[in-house]
């Protein structure tokens, strides 16, 4: 009998089918954003550090927000909390498309290379206080038997975004400079963009989720702001977190990953232009390359229903990521480029599938939405390194700053690896690690009664 293949059992679900699609297209609406914003700002200013400033922007509040949204994904009705980042997207696309097409149209110059960053503002903020209730509406939707398919299929739909993403916005980008020579590029790819913030919105709407019994979002805001109860809750995340090897060391490679590596895809557009001199369109395909790759390696990873050393996965793709960017940092050969690119998404297609896998699985039950609020705060260290490389790239070179982030980010996360060896051990949560426990001390006792 021929052996049952796994990959999609998560989409036997309609629902969860409903918010793997209202994921996506949120995913990509972001990603061609990115792509079109940071080239946008490198054709009005010419530097290296205003383009990572658009990321800066998307990323930044996941470090005030990051935790937040852990005691907001237990707090709150997750589907509505995606709902109301999902409409507040839609509303700053909305803006940006009028500014533009109002340009186009009465032939004024509304908009300005720092409207970019408003956008990626509201984005950023949306995307701190939703990012763990995108991973826990899982657990509501499925229950626990199917979340590391789940997840591996989510991260599936994140990393075809970061393919489509880029290469549709680099794509639209030289369309629009085709058909509106005094445009800014921007007018078809904003047009994209409210359509499929549009879709994933009746998505989410058509999602059905248990009945929510916690508190309602105005008490939950004022328990933030007054109760010192919410507070008390994010330090014991965090403390949770530091006390549990395992969880710390996803949380420092995740610092490290969003410090160190990331940070070049802010840079993808000045290394498109000033090294492998190529256009929108193949400056796209780059980052879609990297997609490609990572959407074959999370494929991969969804395919393995017996996957146990999921921490092994996690550190060798860390490992590999990082050592493909190192030599990315030295190719000047666009061919060669875009087969590091691939390669590098393999990489980080472990790293991006197991870090919440790794979470939901470890941690304690009650302590699983706040740890994946401090895995949040974690990639909030992604802007800060996008600051430190654009300014490292004004100074000595796009290349070369690549390369230094290279090196460092081998070194810490080897470390990490190397320091915490249950990293690479099976991963149990404390229930079943309990249960192992009581399970081997029962044979003992019996048998020295006899």
């Amino acid at each position: 009998m021929p052996r049952r293949i796994h990959t999609f059992d998560a989409f036997l679900n309609p629902n969860y089918r409903l918010l793997w699609v209202s994921n996506f297209f949120a995913y990509i609406s972001r990603w061609m954003q990115m792509t079109m914003l940071g080239w946008f700002v490198f054709e009005e200013t010419g530097s290296a550090f205003l383009v990572t400033l658009v990321g800066f922007s998307g990323m930044g509040p996941l470090v005030a927000l990051g935790v937040f949204g852990g005691v907001l994904a237990e707090r709150l009705d997750k589907r509505k909390l995606l709902l109301g980042t999902l409409f507040a997207n839609l509303l700053a696309a909305v803006g940006m498309a009028a500014l533009i097409f109002s340009d186009l149209i009465f032939s004024t110059s509304n908009v300005q290379y720092w409207h970019a960053y408003l956008v990626m503002l509201v984005g950023g903020i949306g995307w701190g206080l939703d990012m763990p209730s995108r991973r826990t509406i899982v657990l509501d939707v499925l229950g626990r038997a199917r979340v590391n398919n789940a997840i591996a299929l989510d991260s599936v739909g994140m990393h075809s975004s970061r393919m489509m993403g880029p290469l549709i916005g680099g794509g639209l980008i030289t369309i629009s400079q085709l058909l509106f020579s005094e445009g800014y590029g921007l007018e078809a790819g904003y047009a994209m963009t409210l359509i499929f913030f549009i879709t994933s919105a009746i998505m989410m709407l058509n999602v059905k989720t248990p009945a929510h019994e916690g508190t309602t979002a105005l008490q939950t805001v004022k328990d933030i702001f007054s109760n010192t109860v919410v507070f008390k809750e994010l330090v014991e995340g965090v403390r949770y977190v530091c006390s549990e090897a395992t969880l710390l060391a996803v949380v420092l490679i995740t610092v490290f990953m969003n410090l160190l590596l990331f940070p070049y895809q802010q840079l993808i557009p000045v290394m498109a232009s000033e090294v492998l001199h190529v256009g929108p369109t193949l400056m796209g395909l780059l980052l879609a390359f990297e997609g490609l790759g990572a959407l074959t390696g999370s494929i991969a990873i969804a395919s393995a229903s017996n996957l146990t050393h999921h921490g092994r996965v996690y550190l060798f793709g860390s490992m590999a990521g990082l050592t493909m960017l190192l030599a990315f940092s030295f190719s000047q050969w666009y061919g060669v480029s875009l087969a590091l690119m691939l390669l590098l998404g393999l990489g980080t297609a472990g790293f991006g599938a197991m870090q919440a896998t790794i979470i939901l699985l470890v941690a304690r039950d009650d302590m699983r939405g706040r740890g994946l609020g401090v895995i949040t705060l974690a990639i909030g260290a992604g802007p800060i390194g996008g600051l430190i490389l654009g300014r490292m790239a004004d100074a000595i070179g796009a290349p070369m700053a690549i390369t230094i982030n290279a090196v460092l980010g081998l070194i810490t996360v080897g470390l990490v690896g190397l320091l915490v060896p249950s990293l690479r051990g099976r991963m149990t949560s404390d229930s079943e690690a309990e249960s192992a426990e009581a399970s081997r001390a029962q044979p003992a006792t019996a048998g020295g009664g006899n």
